[in-house]
């Protein structure tokens, strides 16, 4: 499946896809449309919010794993980062877009979880699919991991039936116009793989980046 039209900016959750054309001034999707069909906007680069550049952050607790199977999200804490991040699970639109969470002050800081692909948290293979916002501002959870998730770090998932640790083994920046092969994955290794905005805004809803963090379950 490629790159769709629509992760980090968002939609009404019922419906999944991108919301109003007024608020998504405010943030923007995660699958744009390709850069070539874009008009010559002048680029913007990703800010960088004061708090997040602390230095010496708290060291991550440890985590022990609690669920059995496999399970729906709905929170994860990032330790040392954020703690207690709601998470939708959300369905795939008529064109196999993932949910994004909606663009409102709580929709900056919460995290989307593809119910699409059928792979959950607790699966003997694949990736299970997370995606959050990167707004314009700063201001948003996705510029927060942009700054301080790094390999090594862990995540936590909670769920209906327990919690499940992950540490993040690999984070990589593509294109927006990368097919999302590697991200979509339903075989291989199981995974959470977390994917934001990066890059440069060229305008609402479009930036020239990817970065997506792959985490595999802590034995």
């Amino acid at each position: 499946m490629g790159w769709k039209q629509a992760i980090v900016g968002t939609a009404a959750v019922a419906t999944l896809v991108a919301g109003s054309v007024a608020v998504a001034r405010a943030g923007d999707d995660v699958w744009a449309a390709p850069v070539a069909n874009l008009l010559p906007l002048p680029p913007v680069p990703v800010p960088v919010p004061p708090i997040l550049t602390a230095p010496n952050p708290a060291p991550a607790a440890v985590c022990t794993t609690t669920a059995q199977g496999v399970f729906l999200p709905t929170s994860v804490r990032l330790p040392g980062i954020a703690h207690n991040i709601p998470v939708l699970p959300l369905y795939r639109d008529a064109n196999g877009t993932p949910g994004v969470p909606p663009l409102s002050l709580a929709g900056k800081s919460e995290m989307a979880f593809d119910l699409g692909s059928g792979i959950r948290p607790g699966a003997q293979h694949g990736n299970a699919l997370l995606n959050a916002h990167t707004w314009p501002d700063g201001s948003a959870l996705g510029n927060r991991l942009l700054v301080q998730l790094q390999p090594g770090d862990s995540i936590v998932v909670n769920g209906t039936t327990g919690r499940l640790c992950y540490r993040v083994t690999d984070r990589v920046e593509v294109p927006a116009t990368d097919p999302g092969k590697r991200y979509y994955a339903t075989t291989g290794p199981p995974q959470i793989a977390l994917v934001v905005c990066s890059g440069q805004r060229l305008g609402p809803g479009h930036w020239t980046k990817r970065t997506i963090w792959y985490a595999s379950p802590v034995s």
